[in-house]
């Protein structure tokens, strides 16, 4: 599957994954950024999200659809930007293809098999029991507390709230797709060997499941102690955008440049 994708610039690549609750879209304030630093920066929906709608029960496997898009966008090489569920699908595409993957910055990342919080597990509960009585907008703002920060601005509130009504208005439609059998399996440390260069963040004022996760995952990927973004939450490049480009640039300047060029 050819996914949904936006795209500035032209240079070394960037390739940019949303987080669960959102789309594509949540990139559309890095893009402009991230090109104007020399960089291409695509993003780009996964698959049952945004754009990418799934229609039939068809088994999806989100890795493999990135990389199908990537060369069909003459993609070589590539660096892996990913929030939340992002973070989950980068690990993903650098298991598959390490050998394509030239960094890979994860923030807000939670194994599935990671016991949750009650704070998470509450926030779960109070989305499902609104969607059971049909209430959108109860389940829209269940996910704005969840998943943005109290700090958050109004533009980033509303266009938060835009992209959780679409994703919950079109999972009720057409449901989430099934996950084809994840390439990582349960050992993200097996991700070592590929010494790929890592950057493991979080919001500052996420869930404690994600500070968990972040500090676990940063421990397998030896990639240091992960960063804490300010006054962000769960949905931390959203918030903050110029602070997470900033981040990514950084991280840019510490790897080295794949000689193969990527600009397109």
């Amino acid at each position: 599957m050819l996914l949904p994708a936006d795209q500035a610039g032209h240079g070394r690549t960037v390739v940019l994954l949303h987080a669960r609750p959102t789309d594509r879209t949540m990139w559309s304030a890095h893009l402009p950024l991230l090109a104007e630093a020399g960089l291409r920066a695509i993003a780009l929906d996964l698959p049952g999200w945004g754009e990418a709608v799934v229609h039939d029960e068809r088994e999806v496997a989100p890795w493999t659809d990135v990389l199908d898009t990537l060369d069909h966008l003459g993609v070589d090489r590539f660096v892996l930007a990913g929030n939340s569920l992002g973070a989950l699908v980068s690990l993903q595409v650098a298991a598959t293809a390490g050998d394509r993957v030239e960094g890979l910055i994860l923030v807000g990342y939670r194994p599935h098999d990671q016991e949750p919080s009650a704070r998470l597990q509450a926030a779960w509960d109070r989305e499902r029991t609104a969607l059971e009585a049909h209430d959108i907008d109860a389940a829209v703002q269940a996910g704005l507390e969840a998943w943005t920060s109290e700090h958050a601005d109004h533009e980033v509130q509303a266009h938060a709230a835009r992209m959780l009504r679409h994703q919950l208005e079109s999972h009720l439609a057409h449901g989430e797709p099934t996950q084809a059998e994840d390439p990582l399996g349960k050992d993200t440390a097996a991700l070592r060997d590929l010494a790929i260069p890592a950057l493991v963040g979080v919001g500052e004022h996420d869930m404690p499941d994600f500070f968990r996760g972040g500090e676990d995952l940063a421990r397998d990927l030896d990639s240091g102690d992960p960063v804490i973004i300010p006054d962000a939450g769960h949905l931390a490049p959203l918030e903050q955008p110029a602070a997470f480009c900033t981040l990514l640039l950084e991280f840019l300047d510490r790897v080295a440049v794949n000689p193969v060029s990527n600009a397109g």
